[in-house]
């Protein structure tokens, strides 16, 4: 009678500590000293990460002779908007703003729209040369940029597009397609394939899976591209150097390689 009293006391028990309690270890203590250490070290990589930032927003509102002096300082006693003036009051300098604005601009929206065209066909569909397309556009991913100089003044001179938006966006979409391919290719593997299926049960094609449910699912890896393609085409100078010949037709690099010239 007691065994039997002892047996149906147990689950009773177990019912009261609750699962947690039953051969469960006991979790271990906290540790300060690691959390303090892990936010000095991401606060140190902060302030190393941004001082460059700072150093530049800060030297925005410098005078010529404090920029230049030694030791520099980094934050100006004088604020002055003499650099502002200087440029905005300038329109060749105002011109270099607008050039870069143009075609990075243009290089942007045309690459995304031909790497989410290609990117699609590349992670959707199985047609002839599709491996040797893909070792292609990897493999210009590896030829320096330098190495093709001369042939796009040569071409760009025998299609009369030296010195012309299209001759630069086209040269820098050499360069940023297939990054943008690769990368879309890559995400839009991520998403099912259900996802095109239930929009053909529903009688709509390709094209609409595409715009209408990949993209807006897509839109962090299209702001990545689009980022990195702006950053690549805004900061080019080699080709915006050779390919144009005018003043009105620089971008912001060469305009800054020219302010500089004429400081010195």
């Amino acid at each position: 009678m007691a065994l039997a009293d002892m047996t149906d006391a147990a689950p009773a028990k177990r019912r009261r500590l609750g699962p947690r309690s039953l051969n469960t270890p006991k979790s271990g203590k906290s540790r300060p000293g690691l959390s303090v250490g892990a936010f000095c070290a991401l606060l140190a990589a902060a302030l190393f990460a941004g001082l460059p930032i700072l150093w530049m927003a800060s030297s925005a509102f410098k005078t010529n002779g404090e920029m230049f002096a030694s030791p520099p300082q980094l934050i100006t006693a004088n604020f002055s908007f003499d650099a502002f003036t200087a440029i905005l009051s300038d329109p060749v300098k105002v011109r270099f703003f607008v050039n870069s604005y143009v075609i990075a601009g243009a290089v942007t929206v045309l690459t995304l729209f031909v790497g989410i065209l290609a990117g699609y066909g590349f992670s959707r569909f199985e047609f002839p040369g599709k491996r040797a397309l893909n070792m292609v556009i990897v493999s210009i991913q590896a030829v320096p940029p330098i190495t093709l100089l001369i042939p796009y003044f040569g071409l760009m001179v025998t299609l009369k597009l030296y010195n012309t938006y299209p001759g630069l966006i086209l040269t820098y979409m050499v360069f940023t397609l297939p990054y943008a391919i690769i990368m879309l290719t890559g995400y839009f593997n991520t998403l099912p394939k259900e996802l095109d299926e239930a929009v053909r049960v529903d009688g709509a094609g390709s094209w609409t899976a595409l715009w209408r449910v990949l993209v807006p699912i897509a839109v962090p890896g299209l702001v990545s591209v689009g980022i990195y393609t702006f950053m690549i085409a805004w900061n080019e100078f080699l080709f915006a150097l050779t390919l144009t010949r005018t003043e009105d037709m620089r971008t912001v690099p060469i305009g800054i390689q020219l302010l500089t010239w004429s400081i010195h």
